[in-house]
Parts: structure tokens; sequence; C-alpha cells
């Protein structure tokens, strides 16, 4: 086989190696957040156990493969570990998550639940990662001996980066959508196999007996360098700068290692509050960082950052250096105008049909991450590339070089992310980033432009820019508070109306100030349905109307958990409406900082209520939520008559996502049923819910559930004025919700397809809430005898019946409704339609209410049409007496 041909091998094979690390990684880090969470330990600590595995195995093996006299044996067997235990990974991923997530308990401290996740996760995954992080310096040691000419780290680098991007984007894509978890990391399995076969067929006989480093021939020691390659030889000896020399070069890397990764997480941080947030952003944002890299290593070893080739290596590192500052604070700049380059993008692909709508949308996320990342990678790439080239010159083997550059970007998102951002924000660090990389030119450089024109920009954008903080104002807003933590960046906003709105990332809102009746009534529902409720969790906070509002009984102990710590320092803003001192807590409401999932998962409490929020299900880690495996552990944890409501937002839901989450509910509540939280169009809301005895209701002991209620204000308030309102907002019994899920794809733990289908909708939307809720209506029914006990009772199935055609018809009615600032051209649409829905069932009181308000608003300018109105409101239901009671003031008021 000729050299050549080899060396095409060799880049075919770390192509290859690339592709399956980054799938595993993309696998990994799913299945680890699993038992870790999504808290800011859990997600650091999948990062950390990669690149710390990485960067031990190419220390702690590649002084090894440098000395062996066979180094395809090194590769193969790196390769065959990665598979093995990848295989092995698949069976003991889920018993050994258990026990670690018992080992972390329900509330940890901090530093237990740290030590726990950083080592469990390091020790769990360590065999491949550290077997990953020799098989570069293994093929580079191959492709070197086989060459015996020369050898080119840059370009083995470039060809494995560009096959981790292509693993990244197959992972995202494709792989994990169709094939799950599992299998991916089976398909990347097979891949190391392929490559451990590969390298014996290519390299098996052209290395073996081929001399160590130690022993090269004179021929080898004396071959000539070429621009971006070096003789093996000048790793066994040292140039004139000796121990000294070496040293600063790993400090170099370590600090290039640190400050790299630092920028792909600050920019990642700050996008995430002007893309999606998506499984997709993520895959796209890292794919540009690594094509970047590995673009600017190929340009490296064609020579294109070199100064005088191989006589002024100081000065291409200087150069690199300063250019790497600039390209900083370039990407940096970039940031302020991130979501103007977003919506031009978008404007340019056309938002049309929903297919290249979400494309489009996937496109200008691309633009926008290669206007921060493009130059900066680029460079990175370069720089990686003349750092390791000066580690040899200086007897350092490439295993040591990357294994200093790599346990030190293992230490940046902790570094970056949870100390720095917080402490600086987001602006201050990423040009802490830039400052970094001056201060390592600077020593010998500081004079030239290169350095001291980016230290210059570097102090304009400290001192003139403004923060990198995204909160969208309407007019006349202001901001009433913005948290930057760890995990997100959290802010209220207050309107020109005086109505507050929480948001998180700019881009979801979590519930607004307008909307507090609702939201109680999201707590109300499921609590009513248990007839003595004393214990509740509810997962998820949001403003924490929902759960404070449950705890306004004084009967109920009431537990909250939330991700996001700042949330839950802004929910005093909205919670004081209850009566409280601003900052204080709601009496009775535990809230607790923490991933919904593990609490469930960890806790051995039981509840007799479990209220789940309705979780964007297309945002990161939320689709976790809507699994078979959750579901099954939420009624784990449920007492034997308790009730659990999952709340989803229709709003944000394509109706083939909700055919997954039904049928993954319905796996652990067969019985369950579906209801309606309010009447809203724009943002309509369905729960499912679920006994954990799959028992039907009982009409009388809802009855003196509702007549036992101490909740201070009363729940007529909140629309639940009797058993017919609280049962009226059924929607599907468990016969409707099984024909409405029918087949599709059930939402696991291995095949997470909530997460890969719900982003459609989010980057294109294909119709209107209302538009969907009406679709959906139309395909769910409910009998009396599915949902009530006692059925049989004529009356109340009769009336409960009439109360559900009544709804579906008003939903319909509401549809039709063009809002009017004008009360009688209002009155004048919505009259008959709401009285026909009254003749349907009286009970129904959102088409009574309505009419109630509109005749009293017109009494003073047409008084006979308000006596016309209020007169057939009192046929129709005068057991309300209300209408009554309007005619009396009507006619006390008219002369």
């Amino acid at each position: 086989m000729s050299t050549a041909l080899r060396q095409r091998l060799a880049l075919l094979l770390m192509a290859a190696s690339g592709f399956a690390g980054l799938g595993y990684q993309i696998v990994w880090t799913q299945q680890s957040a699993l038992w870790l969470g999504h808290e800011s330990a859990a997600v650091l600590a999948v990062v950390a156990a990669f690149f710390g595995g990485l960067g031990l195995g190419a220390l702690a093996l590649g002084s090894r493969i440098e000395a062996s006299p066979r180094p395809v044996r090194w590769y193969v067997g790196c390769e065959l570990v990665i598979a093995a235990w990848s295989l092995l990974l698949a069976v003991l991923m889920a018993p050994v998550a258990d026990g670690l997530l018992g080992l972390v308990g329900v509330q940890p401290s901090p530093a237990w639940q740290w030590t726990v996740a950083f080592t469990g996760t390091f020790l769990l995954l360590l065999p491949a990662t550290a077997a990953m992080g020799a098989t570069l310096p293994a093929m580079e040691r191959l492709a070197a001996e086989a060459q015996r000419e020369g050898r080119s780290i840059a370009a083995l680098y470039a060809a494995n980066t560009l096959g981790a991007v292509a693993g990244v984007l197959a992972a995202a894509f494709w792989l994990v959508p169709e094939l799950g978890l599992i299998r991916t990391a089976m398909v990347c399995a097979g891949l190391n196999l392929l490559c451990a076969v590969g390298s014996v067929w290519a390299f098996g006989r052209a290395v073996a007996g081929v001399k160590t480093a130690a022993e090269g021939s004179a021929s080898t020691r004396e071959a000539p360098e070429t621009t971006g390659t070096l003789p093996h030889r000048a790793l066994a000896t040292r140039d004139t700068a000796g121990s000294s020399g070496s040293n600063a070069t790993l400090v170099r890397l370590a600090a290039t290692g640190l400050l790299g990764i630092g920028y792909e997480v600050l920019v990642v941080r700050v996008l995430s509050q002007v893309a999606e947030d998506t499984v997709y952003t993520f895959a796209l944002l890292l794919a540009v960082y690594l094509v970047g890299t590995a673009i600017g290593a190929a340009l490296w070893q064609r020579g294109a950052f070199s100064v005088n080739a191989s006589t002024n290596t100081e000065r291409t590192r200087d150069r690199l250096l300063g250019a790497l500052a600039a390209a900083c604070l370039i990407g940096t700049a970039s940031l302020w105008g991130a979501e103007w380059l977003r919506d031009s993008a978008q404007h340019s692909f056309g938002m049309g049909g929903a297919g290249a709508g979400m494309w489009g949308a996937l496109a200008a996320e691309v633009i926008v991450a290669f206007a921060a990342f493009a130059l900066p990678t680029v460079v990175m790439g370069a720089l990686f590339s003349q750092l390791t080239t000066e580690a040899h010159r200086a007897g350092v083997s490439f295993g040591r070089a990357l294994g200093v550059n790599t346990l030190a970007a293992a230490a940046a998102p902790l570094v970056f992310g949870v100390l720095l951002v917080p402490a600086l924000g987001a602006k201050f660090t990423l040009l802490l980033v830039a400052s970094g990389y001056l201060a390592l030119a600077v020593v010998s450089s500081w004079r030239r432009p290169i350095v001291w024109l980016p230290a210059a920009a570097t102090a304009a954008l400290a001192f003139g820019a403004p923060p990198l903080a995204f909160v969208d104002l309407p007019e006349g807003g202001k901001v009433m508070i913005y948290r930057e933590g760890v995990m997100g960046a959290v802010s209220v906003v207050e309107d020109a109306a005086g109505v507050s709105r929480l948001r998180i990332n700019n881009r979801q809102q979590e519930g607004s100030s307008a909307t507090m009746l609702v939201d109680g009534r999201q707590a109300l529902l499921p609590l009513m349905l248990h007839p003595q409720p004393q214990r509740a969790l509810f997962l998820g906070l949001g403003t924490g109307i929902t759960a404070a509002t449950a705890a306004q009984d004084p009967t109920i102990r009431v537990d909250a958990v939330e991700l996001l710590p700042e949330v839950i320092e802004t929910s005093p803003h909205f919670t004081q409406v209850f009566g409280e001192a601003d900052g204080e807590p709601v009496p009775r409401l535990n809230l607790m900082a923490g991933d919904a999932r593990r609490h469930v998962r960890a806790s051995r409490e039981r509840y007799d209520v479990i209220v789940s929020d309705n979780f964007h299900p297309a945002r990161s880690g939320s689709g976790s939520l809507y699994t078979v495996e959750h579901f099954g552990a939420v009624r784990e944890r449920l007492a034997p008559s308790g009730v659990f409501c999952q709340w989803l937002p229709l709003h944000q839901l394509d109706l083939t996502t909700l055919r997954s989450i039904v049928r993954s509910f319905r796996v652990a509540f067969p019985q369950g049923m579906a209801i309606l939280a309010s009447n809203s169009l724009e943002t309509p809301v369905i729960g499912l819910v679920g006994r954990a005895d799959g028992a039907r209701f009982d009409v009388t002991a809802l009855r003196t559930r509702l007549a036992a209620s101490q909740l201070p204000q009363g729940l007529a308030s909140y629309g639940i004025d009797d058993e017919y309102a609280l049962l009226g907002s059924i929607v599907a019994g468990p016969k409707s919700l099984a024909a409405f899920a029918g087949d599709a794809a059930l939402n696991t733990d291995d095949h997470p397809v909530v997460a890969y289908l719900a982003p459609r909708i989010t980057y294109a939307p294909d119709s209107l809430p209302r538009d969907r809720l009406v679709e959906l209506l139309a395909q769910l029914t409910v009998s009396p005898d599915e949902a009530i006990a006692d059925a049989s009772e004529a009356p109340a199935s009769t009336r409960l019946a009439a109360y559900w055609t009544a709804r579906q018809r008003f939903i319909e009615v509401g549809r039709a409704v063009r809002p009017s600032g004008d009360a009688a051209a209002m009155l004048a649409q919505v009259r008959e339609p709401l009285l026909d829905v009254l003749r349907i069932s009286a009970d129904f009181r959102p088409a009574y209410d309505p009419l109630l308000r509109m005749a009293m608003a017109v009494g003073r300018s047409d008084p006979q049409a308000a006596r016309s109105l209020l007169g057939e409101l009192d046929r129709l239901a005068p057991a309300r007496g209300e209408a009554a009671q309007g005619l009396r003031q009507l006619a006390a008021a008219t002369p």
C-alpha cells in the first residue's frame, strides 16, 4: 500500500473516530441528564467528565504510545475499548444511574451533589473517554511511522474534528430521532470496530518492526522540516529553550484550552437568549464551532499563518494570539446585533411553508453562530496546531500536549459558566477571554499593533458597550427584575398597563400577572378532584401563582420544585397579591431549587396531588418530563387515591407531538382523562389527569369537597362554581384518549421523540393555537360513565353531558368572534350564539357571565336592549339570580 493511500486512510479513520466520539457525547449527555437532572452540576459534570477523560487518556497513554514499537496495537486497543465500554454502558447505565441517584438524595447539599455528580459521571465514562483521548496521539504516531519522513498533527486534528461535526449533526438530525440513544451508541461502536480493523489493514505491516522515537535513524533525524510538519526525531530531542521552553508551551496550551472552551460556553449562553434553545440549536452551534477549528488546523497545515516558515515560530505564535484576541472581540461584538441578524436572515430565507420555515429558521441560527464563532474558531484551530508543534520541538509528546490542553478545557464550564458569568456578566467575561489571549502574547509583542489594537478595542467595549442582556421591552415598559444565573437569564418586565411578565432567556414566557386566575385554576382543578388532599407537589414554579394558590388552603402542605433558583427569587413579585410582603415567602409553601425529574425519582414521599407545570416541550431538557419513565415515577409518588395532572401548552405543541405525550402518559395511567384549563383560544392549555387507583370521580364526594374548601378567595372567582363546572373541564375519557394517541411513538428515555418533534412548530408554526384546539376537541369525546362513578344517576349525567356539549359550542363561537372595544358591537356579535350555548346548558357560566357584563354595560345607552337580554338570561338560568338583580338595578336607574 502506498504512503499516500495510508495517509488518506489515516485521515478517514480519524474522521470516523471523531464521528463516533461526538456521537457518544450526545448520547451520554442525554443519558446522564436523566439521573443527574438539569441543574448546573449535572450539565457541567458531563462536560467535565468527557473532557477530563480525554485529557487523562492523552496524558497517561501518550508517552507509552510514543515509546511503543507497535503503535498500531495501541490504536486498535483504544478503539476496541471504546466500542466495548459503550456497549457495556447500554446495560450498566440505568442500574448505575439509579444507584448514584440514591446516593445524591432528594435535597443534597451543593458540595455533596457536585461531588457525586462529577465523580460518578467521570468514573462511569472514564474507560471510554480515556481511550478516546489516546486515539489521536496513536494515529498521529502511526501516520508518522508509515510516512517515515515527517508527521502532520494538524491534518489529523482537522480530519478528526470534521468527523466530529458529522457526528454531531447526524446524531441530532437523524440517528437519535430515528434509532434512539442506545442504538445510536451501537452505531458509533460499529464505527470504532471498523476503525480498529481498518488500522490493522492499513498499518499493521507498514509499521511492524519500525524503530521507536528513541531509536530513530539518522535519516529521520536529518529530515528537513516543512511548513506544518515536524520530523519524528524532534520528539526525542530538545531545542535550546530546554525545559523552560516546554513548560512555557504547556502553560500556553492549558491557557488556550481553558479560554477556547470558555468562549464557546459564553457564546452559547448568550445565544440561548436569541436562538430557540432546542436540541437542534445546540447541535448547530457546536457544529459551527468545530468546523471553524478544523478549517483553522487545515489552513495552518498549508502555511497560511506562518511567518518566515520555520525560522520565526515565536512571531507566528504571538501573531496568532493577537489575531485570536481580535477575532474574539469581533465575535463578541456580533452578539449585540444577533437579534437583528437572526431576523434579517429569516426574512431573506422566507418563512412561507412549514418545512421551508423550519429550515429557514435553522439556517438563520447557523448564520448567527457563524458570526460569533467563525473567525475565533479558525484562529483557535491554527493556534492549537502551532502550539503542539512548538511542544514537539521542546521535546513534549503530542499526547502530553493534547492532555494538558484538554484537561484545562474541562475546567472551562465551571470557571466561566458557574463562577464568572454570575459575578461579572456575559459581556465582561467575554472580554476577559480576549484579554487572556492578549496576556499570553504581551510579554514579547506588546508594542506590535496585533496586540495593542485588540487591547484598545477591549477597553472601548468594556467602558462603552451595553451589557449583553436581551430583554424585549414593550412600548412604555420597564425591567422590574433581571437575574443572570448559572443556567439562564431570568427577567420580569412590566408593560405600560402594569402587567408583569416572567421570562427565561427572553424567549420563554412563564406567566404574567394578567393570568393569575387562570394560573390559580391550574392548581385548584386537580386539587378539587381529590376528596381530601393533605400534601401536594408542584413540579415547576413559573410565577409561583399556581403553587401559592394551593398553599392558601390551610389544610394542605405544598412542596414546589423549580430548576432555576432565579425563578424562585422572582416569585414574590407575583405572589405578593396574596397579602404577603414583597420578598417574603408564602406560608405553607416549601420551595426547593432542583430538577423536577430527579426530585421525583429520588424522593420517597407520597403525595395526594402532584401537578406538573406546562413545560415548553421544545426547550432543552423539557422533553424528559414527558417520558414513559417519568410518568411511571410520578405514579410511584402518589398516595393510593392520589391525583396527577400534567399540564400541556397546546399553544406550543403540534398534535403529532401531543399524541406521543398522551400515549406515553397512558402507559402509567391507562384510565387517565384530559381536562381543559380554561376556555382561552390564544393560549389553550390541556391537562392529562390520572388517578393512582384508576377510579372514576364521585359527584357527591366532589360536591362535599367543594363545600368544604377553606380557600380564602372563593372558588367561584376561579370559575369553579360547583361540581358541574369542575367535572365540566373534562374533554376526553380514557377511550377517546387511547383513540387519539393511536400508535404514536412512545416518548421514552432511550427514544426521546418529543425533544426532536416539538421544535418543528416552534421554528415554523403551521396553525393558530385556536385552530389546533378546535381540531383537537373535534377528535375527543367523553361520556358520563367514563368520568363519574355514579353515572346511573340520570340528573347528574344529563346535566354533565349538556355542560360538555355547551363548552364545545362555546369554543366554536369564540373562534369566530372578533374583539371590539364597543360594547354594543360586541354584544351584536355574541348575543344569539351565547344564548344558544345557555339553551344547551344553563350551568355553563362562561356564556352567562360575559352576556351579563355586556348587558349592564349597554344599559345606559340602550336600556331596552339590556332589559331584553337580562330577561332572557333570567329565563334560561333562573337559579343564578344575577340577571334578575340586574333588571332591578336597571329599573331603579331608569326614569
